[in-house]
């Protein structure tokens, strides 16, 4: 009798031991999104081979994405933290190569948007490159699906150079629906050539590879600029990467020994953009130890803001984040290049 119960508790220690290991590895088709780092930029760029010396720092911040296990799904119900599904973070047809794909176009852009406003703004001499068409999305029905993939950049159609997607779309829409058209890219690194049909495109009622696409370009600079944003993705590091290569060009002592976090994708022409998560990157900045952080003071389209009255700014979403933490970091509202420049100089 005594055996039984032993091999019983024995069963049920093992059954224990399997669902907690369960709960715990075993991932789902689930995403928890909280706070992540507050990371130093002098670390990650250097102007003119050289590293940042002055006192204070610059920080770009982040938003962590974990896979959920059974177990660690409840994490969604934490401050700063939420839930999202597969197809909210990826998108319906997007894989997780195209996914990430999408994360290094948008930080390549975006550093290259940094460079060259940085370069105009402290007046030195950049020039931009234009490389080829990067593809963002294959459509439902594109003869090139399976062919090519997001992520890779078109260099000609029937031997055919482009200066331009402008004169790219223009060649491709003085061709006929159906008739095939010779395609050479670049796909990992790769030049390869495909052909395939082109379709009928129901918005333009002309013919189209059935792509969404964009510039692919690069900047060369005079004065040698490096950035390594390693892992890093996305576009919402742009403004804070000007920040940093503004002052090394300028030789500005902007921080004045303060330790300064925000977040904002960045236009050429300075205009700091809206981002995701920026709950989260005021808790991570604040942890951190940032003093200041900028947020982007965008403006809601009113008929947005009419389906979605609930919404707010980015600078009011971390106002709110930073009275809930009670932080004693300062939430400061950005629109363009300008406000952060004539802030710090006040300072």
């Amino acid at each position: 009798m005594n055996d039984m119960k032993k091999k019983r508790h024995k069963s049920l220690l093992i059954l224990l031991v399997l669902i907690v290991l369960f709960g715990i590895f075993m991932p789902i088709p689930y995403y928890i999104e909280g706070p992540g780092s507050a990371v130093q930029l002098n670390e990650l760029v250097k102007v003119n081979q050289k590293d940042d010396q002055e006192k204070g720092h610059y920080m770009l911040t982040t938003v962590a994405i974990r896979k959920a296990t059974p177990l660690t799904y409840f994490m969604k119900y934490l401050p700063f933290h939420e839930g999202v599904t597969k197809e909210e973070l990826f998108g319906t047809n997007t894989s997780n190569e195209e996914y990430t794909n999408l994360q290094n176009y948008y930080m390549t852009s975006s550093i290259n948007s940094a460079i060259e406003l940085a370069y105009k703004t402290a007046g030195e001499q950049y020039q931009l490159i234009y490389n080829g068409i990067y593809i963002m999305s294959i459509l439902e029905g594109s003869s090139f699906e399976g062919k090519l993939t997001v992520g890779d950049t078109i260099l000609s159609l029937d031997g055919q150079n482009f200066e331009s997607s402008a004169e790219f779309i223009e060649y491709v829409q003085q061709q006929e629906v159906g008739q095939s058209i010779e395609v050479t890219y670049e796909h990992n690194g790769e030049k390869q050539t495909t052909s395939g049909n082109l379709m009928d495109m129901k918005e333009t009622k002309q013919a189209g590879l059935g792509i969404s696409l964009v510039d692919n370009t690069s900047i060369e600079t005079e004065i040698p600029v490096a950035i390594n944003a390693g892992e890093i993705g996305g576009p919402s590091a742009g403004f804070m990467f000007a920040l940093q290569i503004y002052t090394q060009l300028t030789g500005k002592n902007l921080r004045d020994g303060n330790e300064i976090a925000g977040t904002g994708t960045i236009e050429s022409d300075g205009t700091i953009g809206r981002i995701g998560g920026i709950d989260k990157k005021v808790v991570a900045a604040s942890e951190e130890g940032a003093t200041i952080f900028f947020a982007p003071d965008d403006t809601i389209d009113p008929v947005i803001k009419a389906n979605y009255p609930e919404m707010m700014t980015n600078y009011q979403e971390a106002l709110e984040a930073a009275k809930e933490i009670d932080t004693e970091m300062k939430i400061i509202p950005v629109k363009n290049f300008q406000d952060a420049i004539d802030y710090l100089e006040g300072l």
